[in-house]
């Protein structure tokens, strides 16, 4: 796993946590969203990699996994 960062998303009025997990590895160049994404999100594929292009950033080569996960908080004693 490359990274994995705590985020929000909202149902109606009601926001819940969710975890984002991204991983880079080798295959032909994808972006592949897996979770419980909305079509607002599967669309934003395309305005990130168009953002990182218009700023001068090389999009990453291979196949990028983002898990959209609910977030559930252990406690450990």
């Amino acid at each position: 796993m490359l990274s994995r960062v705590c985020s929000a998303a909202l149902s109606g009025i009601d926001a819940y946590a969710v975890e984002v997990e991204v991983n880079c590895g080798y295959g032909d160049t994808l972006i592949a969203l897996v979770g419980l994404p909305d079509a607002a999100v599967k669309e934003s594929k395309d305005r990130v990699s168009t953002a990182l292009t218009n700023s001068g950033y090389k999009f990453p080569m291979g196949k990028t996994t983002i898990i959209l996960v609910p977030f559930q908080r252990t406690t450990h004693f």
